[in-house]
C-alpha cells in the first residue's frame, strides 16, 4: 500500500526554524514528483513547494520564497522541507503529496495520478 508519513512539525517562535520530513513507501519513489501543501484553519489549501523527480525543478509559493527549501533523498525515499524565519502566518497543517506536476511557477496534483496525500503534520508559529 502506498503511503506518505510526515513528521517534524511542532510549536516554534516567530523567527525560528523547523525541518519537516515525509517518508514514502509502497511505490517507485524515484519516478514520482512530491511536494508540500498546507492547510490553515479557515483558509484555502495552498501549494507550498515541490521538487520534480525528472530534473530537480523546484517551485515555491511567493509567501515562502527565500525562507523555505525543499529537497529529496531518493535513497531514503524521503522529501524534506527546511523552514527558516518562520512567521505566524505559516501556522498550518503541512501535508506531503505525491505525483504532482511541478514547474518553477506552479504545482498541481496530476489529474489522473496517484492522488496520494499524507495525514499532515501541524506547525504552529507563535508571535
Amino acid at each position: 500500500e502506498a503511503q506518505l508519513v510526515e513528521s517534524g512539525g511542532g510549536l516554534v517562535q516567530a523567527g525560528g526554524s523547523l525541518r519537516l520530513s515525509c517518508e514514502a513507501s509502497g511505490f517507485t519513489f524515484d519516478d514520482i514528483t512530491l511536494g508540500w501543501f498546507r492547510q490553515a484553519p479557515g483558509k484555502k489549501r495552498e501549494g507550498v513547494s515541490c521538487v520534480s523527480s525528472f530534473d530537480g525543478t523546484t517551485y515555491y509559493a511567493d509567501s515562502v520564497k527565500d525562507r523555505f527549501t525543499i529537497s529529496r533523498d531518493n535513497a531514503k525515499k524521503a522529501v524534506y522541507l527546511e523552514m527558516n524565519n518562520l512567521k505566524p502566518e505559516d501556522t498550518a497543517d503541512y501535508i506531503c503529496v505525491a505525483d504532482l506536476l511541478c514547474t518553477t511557477t506552479a504545482m498541481y496534483p496530476m489529474l489522473n495520478g496517484m492522488q496520494l496525500w499524507g495525514k499532515g503534520t501541524p506547525v504552529t508559529v507563535s508571535s
